[in-house]
C-alpha cells in the first residue's frame, strides 16, 4: 500500500531522481502545472525527496513562481526581486519574510471581503469576466489604498525603530560605558 499522506497528514508527492513528480494519492505522475492546480486548489500537499527524504515543497514552489515570472506577465519587477535577495544575511531577513506573509494574508482577507460584498450586493458569486472587467476599474482605487496601507506601515515601522532605539539606550545608560576616543567610532591606541 503506498502512503498518500505524510505523518502531518499533508498530501504526499514524492519526487524522483529523474525528476519526475509522483502523487501518491491519485498513483500517477504530475507535472509543476498540477503542482499549481493543487496550490490554487487550496490542497495541503508535501513534496519530497525519495532518496533522501528531504522536504522539498519550498523548492518546487518556487520552481512554479519562477515559470510564473518567466512565462507571462511577471509579479515582481527586478528592482522588487533585488530588494528581496538583499534581505538575505541580513539582520531583517526573518522580519521581512513575516512582514510578507502578513501582508500577503492581508491582501487575500481584502479580496475575499471583496468577493462576499460582491456575492451580498448581487446574490451570487460574480463571475470570473464581471470579476475581471470590476476589477480593472477598481484597480487604480485598489493601488491607491495598498500606497496609503504601505505608507502607514512605513511610519509605524519608522516609529517601532525609533522607540527601540530609546530603549536601547535607556537599557545601556545605566552601564558604566566609556565611548570610544575619537568621537567616530574607532579607538585609538
Amino acid at each position: 500500500m503506498t502512503q498518500t499522506k505524510n505523518a502531518s497528514g499533508l498530501r504526499l508527492i514524492k519526487k524522483y531522481p529523474n525528476r519526475r513528480l509522483y502523487d501518491t494519492q491519485t498513483s500517477a505522475y504530475i507535472t509543476l502545472v498540477d503542482v499549481k492546480q493543487l496550490v490554487l486548489d487550496n490542497e495541503n500537499f508535501q513534496v519530497v525527496d525519495v532518496k533522501s527524504g528531504e522536504d522539498l515543497t519550498r523548492s518546487i514552489l518556487l520552481q512554479i513562481i519562477l515559470e510564473e515570472e518567466t512565462g507571462g506577465v511577471p509579479m515582481f519587477s527586478a528592482a522588487a526581486l533585488s530588494q528581496i535577495i538583499r534581505f538575505y544575511g541580513n539582520a531583517m531577513q526573518g522580519v521581512m519574510g513575516a512582514f510578507l506573509e502578513k501582508n500577503i494574508q492581508a491582501f487575500i482577507d481584502v479580496q475575499e471581503r471583496m468577493a462576499e460584498q460582491s456575492k451580498n450586493m448581487y446574490g451570487s458569486a460574480v463571475g470570473p469576466e464581471a470579476w475581471t472587467q470590476f476589477m480593472s476599474v477598481q484597480t487604480p482605487v485598489l493601488q491607491t489604498m495598498m500606497n496609503n496601507y504601505i505608507d502607514q506601515s512605513k511610519n509605524l515601522f519608522v516609529q517601532m525603530q525609533d522607540q527601540m532605539q530609546d530603549q536601547t539606550r535607556s537599557i545601556f545608560s545605566t552601564f558604566p560605558f566609556v565611548p570610544p576616543a575619537g568621537g567616530d567610532g574607532s579607538q585609538k591606541k
